[in-house]
């Protein structure tokens, strides 16, 4: 539990690297069977996960002294004929990022599983694609645990990908199959993942072929990865909240270690600031973020970015105007419903808020303080936290511990860039 209050922001911080980003150098170190370095690698439950997933598999993996690099040595790799249960924890982009590398490796027989909140979580329609591709599984429901075994042959297959990761996970897995792979998605959500992945493609120089809306692929079999030294840059999803921190108190941040051409999804949130009347500047590898006196309102479409609803959905309470965050469905399948989710705790603030099937509706708001709750969702618990500074009175989360999978030092860079009043 922990009690926030009202409180003006300014300074400069160091955002933590990418999640995504650490997770796909982590797999693709181990699945290539030789020696990478990762530099900046980002060190949360969430990578953990990874990291144990990898090592149970056989990987070497340690740090530096300073843990700015992650030295993986997978030449010890060697899962054929092998029975495993990996326990994922809350790592979504683990559990489904993994399964067709896994089948690659020929395993005898694997079960994939996680934590009580990430066994609620799809990952039928991925289980499907890959029983296309040759990969035999069992699975009650449509949520894991799931028991996969036999090899990933290639073929054709066809999926709805409402998150990018079934997609990404197709990508990552199918250069590595006995035959070509082709795969089509008639309906495919969060495009800038699809092209984080496609980076990590072409700089291991895999062939493949892919349609300009990313939703039909074309890749041949047979090809493998090798080893690299990579530097992983911020996380503009961590970054969200401190952006939206400046944005909501009439203040100024500055948030240092970003790419400002990444493909992270959540890049986009800059613009829609901007839109919203906050000024935007850079300087090399800094972004500063200044409020407005005023935010203005508008229709946001977050279907690249679902990541982004529980902050912004903050920002829009803050607003002058109403604001409406549309076409971002997926966020219900997250760790949490977040649309509902966050329509609860706001509305308990006295948000003047409404739910809809694909994201919410906030009109202008006073806010008062009192109970929240954190779902177990680190990126509601953070949400909430930010919320704190615009209540007439205190906010109290009932739970602020799974910060820890994505952003353990959240807490401290929040206090950091409280002023003195």
């Amino acid at each position: 539990m922990i009690t926030l209050e009202k409180s003006p922001v300014r300074g400069e911080i160091l955002i933590p690297s990418s999640k995504s980003q650490t997770i796909r150098a982590l797999l693709l170190a181990t699945f290539s069977h030789e020696r990478s370095v990762i530099e900046n690698p980002l060190e949360s439950s969430d990578t953990q996960a990874c990291i144990n997933a990898c090592t149970l598999l056989g990987a070497k993996i340690e740090f530096s002294d300073d843990r700015r690099r992650c030295y993986v040595d997978a030449t010890g790799v060697d899962a054929r004929g092998k029975s495993f249960t990996i326990d994922t924890m809350n790592s979504g982009t683990t559990i489904y990022l993994i399964y067709g590398l896994l089948a690659a490796e020929g395993a005898r027989e694997i079960v994939l599983t996680g934590d009580e909140q990430l066994n609620r979580r799809p990952i039928l329609p991925l289980v499907e694609a890959y029983r296309d591709l040759g990969v035999e599984a069992e699975i009650e429901g449509e949520c894991p645990p799931v028991r996969i075994r036999g090899e990933l042959r290639g073929g054709r297959t066809s999926i709805e990908c409402r998150t990018s990761q079934y997609l990404s996970s197709l990508l990552l897995s199918l250069p590595l199959a006995k035959g070509d792979s082709v795969v089509d998605c008639p309906i495919l959500y969060e495009k800038p993942y699809v092209k984080m992945t496609l980076g990590w493609l072409d700089r291991q120089n895999i062939e493949y072929t892919i349609s300009e809306d990313l939703q039909h692929v074309e890749i041949p079999g047979r090809q493998r990865y090798h080893g690299f030294e990579t530097m992983v840059t911020g996380d503009y999803s961590s970054a969200s909240f401190f952006f939206v921190m400046a944005a909501i108190t009439a203040g100024t941040i500055t948030v240092s270690g970003l790419d400002r051409n990444d493909v992270q999804g959540d890049r986009h949130i800059l613009d829609i600031l901007e839109k919203m009347g906050c000024r935007i500047s850079w300087n090399g590898y800094s972004v500063t973020v200044e409020g407005p006196e005023k935010l203005l309102g508008g229709t946001f479409d977050l279907n690249s970015m679902p990541d982004a609803l529980p902050i912004l959905a903050v920002a829009a309470a803050a607003a002058s105007e109403p604001v409406s965050l549309v076409n971002v469905a997926q966020a219900r399948i997250k760790e949490t419903d977040r649309i509902r989710c966050m329509r609860e705790n706001l509305e308990s603030l006295g948000c003047n808020i409404a739910e809809r099937e694909d994201g919410l509706e906030i009109r202008p708001s006073t806010l008062h303080g009192g109970p929240v709750r954190g779902f177990g969702d680190h990126r509601i618990i953070m949400a909430m936290a930010v919320c704190s500074l615009i209540a007439s009175s205190p906010i109290t989360i009932d739970d602020e511990r799974a910060c820890s999978v994505t952003f353990p030092t959240f807490f401290r860079l929040f206090e950091s860039l409280k002023e003195e009043r």
